[in-house]
């Protein structure tokens, strides 16, 4: 007799199509940020509508993408860094120090003009902005040559300047906060250009700078190929050693101009809380972006997206009015649920159990 055909459960399987989409590197990124693009307009109705005023272009997600510039400048320095298997945890600091170097030097001096008062920079602009920016490759080079030349750990190594970058910070500040008034610096961080802020026109040269550099030129071969394997690279005749210096120094002058953005955004340099906690949103947003923690893969567009990811979820956390006590703890878990779903082993065990049939 031949046995009952029991009918089989439906088995949960993606379409080809798609199966390819998701393993693109950027698609779980892209996919985030949509997300929680979705989320804020469905409980703000004005969240995509953008306006424009005295020719600037003002709403939800150009005030997303110009409160996001400056990590966005740090997550671009970090991306090299973690692509080397190391890691910059003083990019903070180095916020706060290159903000008070500018503000300290600018600051302004009230004078009479033509009969009227106005406020002039103690030192010429474009000079102390190129103190800062050198201030920042210092700080760079500093953390490169203690993990290259000296041959620390990265976290080790960058952890001394991110303990000392604070007291630094407050060494030039004096423990106060200075204020700047010279109203030229103000554009940097509060200016407009063509409708959109002048801190994303920096950010887009900056990253295009870096994506020439990786993608026309060897670049990006030769970083890779140290975080896969310092030692072959070197046995290969790369010297790893001054790419290690490069990559950090590049970073240290990324910190730099993100700092010199956020003091002009508030007009201001503190040097206590100026940058704080930056650096661990900068290895979340390369985190987000497809970058690995262990080295020779890097995304900079995954980066920048990263870093999206990162303020569009503060963003919402703000407008949903979540409690400020548990806002780290909201943060911490679209995070961990992003991680996992870029993980190639937590997709596989979670589809396998999909498919697992009923006993």
């Amino acid at each position: 007799m031949k046995a009952e055909t029991m009918p089989q459960p439906a088995r949960f399987a993606l379409p080809a199509p798609l199966q390819g989409l998701t393993r693109r590197r950027l698609f779980w990124p892209c996919a985030t940020l949509a997300l929680l693009l979705i989320i804020n307009g469905a409980f703000n109705p004005n969240f995509f509508s953008i306006t424009v005023k005295n020719g600037h272009l003002y709403g939800a997600l150009i005030d997303i993408l110009n409160r996001a510039a400056p990590l966005m400048l740090v997550a671009i320095g970090m991306t090299p860094v973690i692509a080397t298997r190391g890691i910059d945890i003083s990019v903070g600091a180095v916020v706060a120090i290159c903000g008070a170097v500018a503000a300290s030097l600018i600051g302004g001096t009230l004078i009479i003009q033509n009969g009227t008062p106005v406020y002039v920079s103690q030192t010429p602009m474009a000079l102390a902005l190129l103190i800062a920016l050198g201030a920042g490759l210092l700080c760079g080079l500093w953390n490169g040559a203690l993990v290259a030349g000296a041959g620390m750990q990265p976290i080790v190594a960058t952890l001394i300047l991110m303990v000392a970058g604070r007291g630094v910070a407050q060494l030039i500040t004096e423990g106060q906060i200075i204020t700047v008034y010279y109203e030229p610096f103000f554009i940097i961080g509060n200016g407009f250009l063509f409708g959109l802020p002048v801190a994303l026109y920096i950010v887009a040269a900056v990253a295009l700078l870096m994506l020439l550099l990786v993608h026309r030129t060897a670049l990006g071969l030769f970083i890779e190929a140290v975080g896969i394997n310092p030692v072959a690279a070197r046995f290969a005749g790369l010297n790893a050693r001054r790419i290690l210096i490069m990559v950090y120094a590049f970073c240290g002058v990324c910190a730099a101009i993100a700092g010199l953005i956020v003091a002009s955004n508030v007009k201001s340099a503190d040097g206590n809380n100026a940058g704080l906690l930056m650096e661990l949103d900068a290895i979340l947003a390369v985190t987000l972006g497809g970058t690995s923690l262990a080295g020779g893969r890097f995304s900079l567009a995954g980066s920048l997206i990263g870093a999206l990811i990162i303020q569009s979820l503060t963003y919402a956390i703000y407008s949903l009015g979540v409690p400020p006590e548990i806002n780290m703890v909201v943060k911490s878990v679209v995070v961990l649920t992003v991680c996992l779903m870029q993980s190639d082993s937590f997709r596989a065990t979670l589809l396998q159990h999909l498919r697992r049939e009923p006993r």
